[in-house]
């Protein structure tokens, strides 16, 4: 069973610093573990779309509505609190996000979001790894006093990300990767992921630079065209 203090001690572990027992302990590895913990964690979260994370609410408007260009507001969840906003179900629909407010000019709205979990247990170990290694990075510094080992855990913590993007993006599905550098593959499931996610009109206008749109063309045409979505993905 993971729990937040696991989590610290693996990351304190790995810059060579001593286990704690609780956040609440009067040290100096549990008090910049206990401010820096969440911040570190929900950046984490807001990075990528996890699908350990994803939630769907349909919600209605709240009784106030915004004084022009828009004739509803909608606050954005708090059951789970809405960490960074993916979609709505009808693509069509337009909507700005301002504050924890979503404007639009709907009666109700299907939204799909990143929603904050606080349990460790309910994460997948690639995600538990990569919070690890971003806690590890944040708190190099401040506990072990050197530049260097912060950007060298960095490193390493980015190296996670693309690692737990790749295998979190590809989930589902079969894409021959045998023959491509393995950035390029994490850069390009990365962004064919995020495009997902996209107004269905930006969505088209992306992938019609990739290939030659025909019914069937992403199982087809994924491994040809991966290196192109990487190259494109960079310029985002």
């Amino acid at each position: 069973m993971a729990s937040v203090v696991d989590i610290c001690n693996s990351a304190l572990n790995q810059i060579g610093a001593s286990n704690i027992l609780s956040l609440t302990e009067d040290s100096k590895a549990a008090r910049i573990c206990n401010q820096r913990y969440e911040f570190v964690r929900n950046n984490v979260f807001r990075s990528h779309p996890w699908n350990s994370l994803v939630n769907r609410q349909t919600i209605g408007p709240d009784a106030n509505t915004p004084a022009f260009t828009f004739g509803k507001q909608f606050s954005l969840p708090t059951t789970p609190f809405c960490l960074r906003v993916l979609k709505l179900s009808d693509p069509n629909i337009k909507f700005v996000i301002e504050g924890r407010k979503l404007l639009c000019d709907e009666s109700s709205i299907e939204l799909v979001f990143v929603g904050l979990d606080e349990d460790p247990n309910n994460y997948d170990t690639m995600l538990l790894e990569t919070i690890t290694a971003a806690l590890a990075a944040d708190i190099a510094y401040p506990l072990a006093g050197s530049i260097t080992l912060a950007q060298q855990f960095n490193v390493i913590y980015r190296e996670k990300l693309k690692e737990a993007r790749f295998v979190d993006a590809t989930e589902g599905n079969t894409v021959n990767t045998s023959s491509i550098d393995d950035r390029e593959v994490i850069a390009a499931n990365t962004f064919i992921k995020a495009s997902l996610y996209w107004p269905k009109h930006l969505f088209h206008l992306v992938t019609l630079q990739l290939v030659n749109y025909r019914p069937g063309w992403m199982e087809e045409q994924m491994s040809a065209n991966i290196l192109m979505a990487a190259k494109l993905f960079r310029t985002l």
